[in-house]
């Protein structure tokens, strides 16, 4: 949307708020000076799957190798936004990390598969609108091979019985939104307003769910979870 909006014009104001890689995509110079008429707010920064492999390790200890899970079609940077910080995390805790690419079910399908062959799998579903429309045969898939997954997205553990979630709070992007396009209407310049990164997180964990993959939930990660499903 964005996109389109940029095409049509260099003038009239315009303030995202689902966004990733403002930069990346050619929207804005820059985070504090955008430099245009575009300004906004990022859904998520690269270092949110950092983030996401260490509960996903907290949860399970046991990981030896954990799968990004991407569609390099539709992710931000052909994925590479969002692997960089994951593969940096991973490789310091010793962890195989896996740049897992799919573009049809039949691929996912292929890459949750070939964590189930050994013990110590892991994965990661990046935060993707891809990823987020195949959600159900993804949970699906994960139940049935036992491979222990974390999620961008809440509503994942409450309604299709995932295990972990961890993800910004994407009502919060945009009820901080509203202020900004009032400041625009109001004299400011979008050029001149930084463009904003997520303050507020939600995790979301699935004691039922660990229980059928054999893992124990820490008291530290229930203590800190926004929502724990019994």
């Amino acid at each position: 949307m964005t996109a389109a909006l940029q095409r049509e014009t260099r003038t009239v104001p315009i303030v995202f708020v689902v966004v990733t890689d403002p930069v990346g995509d050619g929207f804005v110079a820059g985070l504090p000076r955008p430099g245009g008429n575009i300004t906004g707010f990022l859904t998520s920064e690269s270092a949110i799957t950092a983030k996401m492999f260490e509960l996903l390790t907290e949860i399970n200890p046991g990981l030896r190798r954990v799968a990004m899970l991407f569609n390099p079609d539709t992710a931000p940077g052909g994925g590479t936004y969002y692997f960089r910080d994951f593969e940096a995390a991973a490789r310091s805790s010793k962890v195989e990390p896996i740049a897992a690419r799919a573009r049809s079910d039949a691929e996912i399908e292929a890459a949750i598969t070939s964590l189930a062959g050994t013990s110590g799998g892991g994965l990661i579903v990046m935060p993707d609108f891809f990823m987020f429309n195949r959600v159900e045969p993804i949970t699906l898939l994960v139940a049935q091979h036992k491979v222990p997954a974390i999620y961008p997205w809440r509503s994942v553990v409450a309604r299709k019985g995932a295990l972990l979630s961890y993800g910004p709070d994407l009502k919060d992007i945009v009820r901080r939104g509203a202020p900004y396009v009032d400041q625009i209407l109001r004299g400011a310049k979008p050029a001149d307003l930084p463009v904003q990164v997520p303050v507020k997180f939600e995790m979301a964990v699935n004691a039922k769910a660990a229980t059928a993959l054999g893992l124990d939930v820490p008291a530290t990660l229930l203590a800190l979870a926004d929502e724990v499903i019994e």
